[in-house]
C-alpha cells in the first residue's frame, strides 16, 4: 500500500470517528428535542401526521443520518449536510409550535450552539439560514399562527433538552480537549526527538546542555561534554548505501545509551555526530566512559548490525571556570575531537 493510500485510509477513519460522535449527540439531542416539541403539540392538539413526522425526526433520523454519512465518499461533507438538515427540520418545528416562546427559543439555541462549537461561524450561518428558510416555507404552507405563551407542562417537557444535551456537548468537548492536549504533548515530544536514533535532536540537546552547564557552574560541580564522530562515515554511505549508514548511526546511538547513566544527556548533534553531557563527572571518569563507547563500537554489535565496519573518535571538554555558553563548550570538545582524528582516529582526546 502506497503512502497516499495509507494517508487516505487514516483520514477516512478519522472522519468516520467524527460521524460516530455526532451520531451520539444527534441521538440524544433529537431524542430530548422530541419531548420538548411534543409538549407543545400535546397542548395544541396536533394531528396524527405531525406526530408521525416528529417521531421519525426524533428517533429514526439519527440512525439514517449515520448510515448516509458512513457510506458517503466523504463522511465529513455528508455529516455537514446532515447538520444542515437537522437545523432545517428545527425551523419547521419552530413554525409548527406556533412560536411558543421557551420551546422555540430552546430549539433554535441548541441547534445553533453545537453547530457553532463544531464548525464555527461558517457552519452556523449555513445551518441558521436553513432553519430560517424552512420556518418561512412552513409558515407559507400552513399559515402564520402565534401562540408564544408557555405552559408549565411545556416547560417540564423542555427540561430534558435544556439539561442533558448541553451536558453531552460539554462531555464531548472535554474528551476533544484531552485528545488535543495529548496530541500536543506528543507533537512537542516529536519536535524534541531525533527520529532515527530516538535521542534528543540538536536544538533540544543544546538547550539541555546549557541548562546543565549553568547549574553545575552555579553549584561548583564538575561536568564533561563528549563529542563523538563516526570515522569515515561518508565511505560507509558510498560503499554500502544510505540505509546501511542509517543502521550504523542507530546502532552507535544504542551503544551510547548503554554506556552512560540515566542522568547523562545524549543527543544527535547532526549527521554522524553525537554529543553527550556527563553530569557531575570529572575528566578521568569521562575518559573511561568515552573509552567504553569507543571499544563497544570497535567490537561491533552481537545482533548483526554492522557497527564493526566503523570506529568512532571522541573529544572531551570539561566545564572550566567562567564558562557559561553551551556552544563554547561544544567548540572546545570539537577541538579535542579534531585532535583525535588528526592522530589517526579511533581514539579519545581531552581538550587542554
Amino acid at each position: 500500500m502506497t503512502v497516499p493510500l495509507v494517508e487516505t485510509a487514516r483520514f477516512m477513519t478519522q472522519e468516520r470517528l467524527l460521524v460516530k460522535r455526532m451520531h451520539l449527540l444527534r441521538t440524544l439531542g433529537l431524542g430530548a428535542g422530541f419531548f420538548c416539541v411534543a409538549g407543545v403539540f400535546y397542548v395544541n392538539g396536533a394531528n396524527w401526521l405531525t406526530w408521525i413526522l416528529l417521531f421519525a425526526n426524533g428517533f429514526l433520523w439519527p440512525h439514517l443520518a449515520l448510515q448516509i454519512a458512513m457510506r458517503a465518499p466523504s463522511p465529513r461533507k455528508a455529516e455537514t449536510r446532515n447538520l444542515i438538515i437537522d437545523a432545517s427540520l428545527g425551523g419547521m418545528w419552530i413554525a409548527l409550535m406556533q412560536f411558543n416562546l421557551l420551546p422555540c427559543a430552546l430549539t433554535a439555541v441548541m441547534l445553533s450552539f453545537d453547530r457553532l462549537s463544531l464548525g464555527g461561524s461558517k457552519l452556523l450561518a449555513r445551518t441558521f439560514g436553513g432553519m430560517v428558510l424552512t420556518c418561512l416555507v412552513t409558515v407559507l404552507v400552513f399559515g402564520f399562527q402565534l401562540k408564544p405563551e408557555t405552559t408549565m407542562l411545556e416547560i417540564a417537557a423542555s427540561l430534558p433538552l435544556l439539561i442533558f444535551y448541553p451536558l453531552a456537548i460539554g462531555r464531548m468537548h472535554y474528551h476533544l480537549v484531552r485528545t488535543v492536549n495529548r496530541q500536543n504533548r506528543r507533537l512537542a515530544q516529536l519536535n524534541r526527538i531525533d527520529g532515527l536514533t530516538g535521542l534528543l535532536n540538536r536544538s533540544s540537546w543544546e538547550d539541555k546542555a546549557l541548562e546543565i552547564l549553568r547549574r553545575h557552574q552555579r553549584l561548583g560541580l564538575p561536568a564533561a561534554l563528549l563529542m563523538i564522530d563516526i570515522d569515515h562515515f561518508k565511505q560507509i554511505n558510498d560503499e554500502y548505501g544510505h540505509l546501511t549508514g542509517d543502521e550504523v548511526i542507530r546502532a552507535v546511538a544504542g551503544i551510547i545509551r548503554r554506556c552512560i547513566r540515566d542522568v547523562d544527556v545524549p543527543g544527535r548533534y547532526g549527521g554522524d555526530e553525537f554529543g553527550i553531557v556527563l553530569v557531575q563527572t570529572v575528566p578521568e571518569t569521562a575518559k573511561i566512559i568515552a573509552e567504553r563507547i569507543r571499544l563497544s563500537v570497535l567490537a561491533g554489535e552481537p545482533d548483526g548490525i554492522p557497527v564493526s565496519m566503523s570506529t568512532v573518535s571522541i573529544g572531551i571538554a570539561t566545564n572550566d571556570d567562567g564558562m557559561n555558553d553551551a556552544r563554547a563548550w561544544v567548540k572546545r570538545a570539537d577541538v579535542a575531537l579534531l585532535e583525535a582524528k588528526a592522530h589517526g582516529r579511533d581514539r579519545v582526546a581531552i581538550a587542554n
